[in-house]
């Protein structure tokens, strides 16, 4: 059990993409599972695909009306095309966990009410958002997330791979790059309050890595073994790691569907098989990761 207004675990990770239907039937096959959700903000200018995954759900965001946040989310596009934008994390109280970041450093805003609306059933799904100032996370958006009880829930994304096991079950991790490691420690452990549950520097890979975890979702954040002459300014969330049963049928059904796959091959991690998706994955930096059974 968590303490009251504690981050409780990865809620949601946010990709940022130009056309919603092309980018959820692209992200239907890449997972082998129907999307839960497809709706709207319309006080946001909005609309979203939500995946829900395990525990964590996927959501693709894309600009939709002239108002609300539309516009910077076009302008966005524009400049960096689509990808990875934030990471959300669950809290039962957002009014305490507003607090507890104030007191840990970090200017949390007080929380903000919001609501999504199904455009098939017309279900509504309310929330209460604390939002991070944009500098605190070097330009990567993080925010907490309290969900309202009573409302619809978020179904689990239906199964279509066949066989089941070749459909992604969970996120395992997802990769934050950063040039200021020291920064990344600071914020997403001291202030946000993740556990540093690894910290290592690979020579051999010429990466420095440090990977804080929640609720078994680890947050990794990756930086250059050695500074750079020129370190970019703002992190980058850059990629998700998914879970699956069965990673070579994974890979033979993305294969078979047209994706760019590489061939399966053993991951860093011990005990743990690994294929890396290449395209279509809208600007995600795409593993898929098979823990073997001990």
């Amino acid at each position: 059990m968590s303490a009251p207004g504690a981050l409780r675990a990865l809620d949601h990770a946010i990709v940022l993409v130009e056309d919603l239907e092309r980018a959820a039937a692209d992200q239907a096959r890449l997972l082998g599972r129907a999307p839960s959700w497809r709706g709207a903000h319309p006080e946001l200018g909005t609309e979203n695909a939500l995946f829900r995954v395990g525990d964590v759900y996927l959501e693709l965001l894309a600009p939709t009306g002239r108002r609300g946040l539309a516009p910077a989310l076009r302008a966005r596009l524009e400049a960096r095309g689509e990808g990875p934008l934030g990471l959300a994390f669950a809290t039962d109280d957002a009014d305490r966990c507003a607090a507890a970041l104030r007191a840990r450093g970090l200017a949390a805003a007080d929380p903000v009410p919001g609501e999504g609306h199904e455009l098939g059933s017309g279900a509504v799904r309310r929330w209460r958002r604390v939002m991070l100032p944009a500098d605190a996370a070097r330009g990567v958006v993080v925010f907490a997330i309290e969900h309202e009880a009573g409302d619809a829930a978020l179904p689990p994304a239906p199964i279509t791979a066949v066989p089941p096991s070749a459909a992604v079950h969970g996120v395992d991790h997802v990769v934050v790059r950063s040039d200021a490691p020291e920064a990344a420690r600071a914020f997403w452990g001291e202030r946000l309050g993740l556990r540093l549950a690894l910290e290592r520097t690979f020579a051999s890979w010429g990466v420095r890595l440090l990977s804080f975890r929640l609720a078994g979702v680890t947050v990794e954040v990756a930086a250059p073994a050695a500074p750079p002459a020129a370190p970019a300014a703002e992190d980058r969330f850059w990629g998700i790691s998914w879970r699956v049963g069965d990673v070579a049928a994974a890979r033979a059904r993305l294969a078979a569907d047209g994706f760019d796959v590489s061939e399966v091959r053993t991951g860093r991690r011990p005990r743990t098989r690994v294929c890396t998706v290449r395209a279509p994955t809208h600007g995600v930096a795409t593993l898929l990761l098979e823990v073997e059974p001990d």
